[in-house]
């Protein structure tokens, strides 16, 4: 049989087979920094639950009227969420790239409100979930399913 290389991929025959181009390595990325995230929002739930007096402020001070208790479990729940949506992601399934889009932007929302608890990694794990939202957005077709 013969083939034909395009830019749009390896045509054998009367089909044509998508090669993955250089930015699948994005989506891989937005994947593990899902899987990552999760597992950091997860320790900073339990953080939360045992040893609440790590943060700057009390629980009262923070912008949002709830207890570092609470906080903890939202912060668990999230982090399961990530790594399950990081997974979805990685194996090309277009229902993690809506949800991760979805999860990434609550988890923003979520951090941003308990920023003054703690600074740097408030804004860290912002920034990591807007790189997740850039990734899946613009080069999340690349590895669909």
């Amino acid at each position: 049989m013969t083939e034909i290389r395009s830019e749009k991929g390896v045509q054998s025959g009367s089909s044509t087979v998508e090669e993955p181009t250089g930015w699948v390595g994005w989506i891989l990325f937005a994947g593990v920094m899902l899987i990552l995230v999760g597992s950091f929002q997860m320790i900073a739930g339990f953080v939360a639950l045992f040893n609440d007096h790590v943060y700057l402020v009390p629980s009262r001070d923070l912008a949002v009227s709830v207890s570092y208790t609470g906080w903890g479990w939202a912060q668990i729940i999230l982090g399961l969420l990530a790594i399950l949506g990081g997974y979805g992601i990685m194996v090309g399934q277009m229902w993690a790239r809506i949800y991760a889009v979805i999860y990434a932007s609550i988890a923003a929302i979520v951090n941003l409100a308990f920023i003054s608890a703690y600074p740097i990694w408030m804004t860290l794990m912002i920034t990591i979930d807007v790189l997740v939202i850039w990734a899946v957005t613009v080069h999340g077709r690349e590895v669909k399913m």
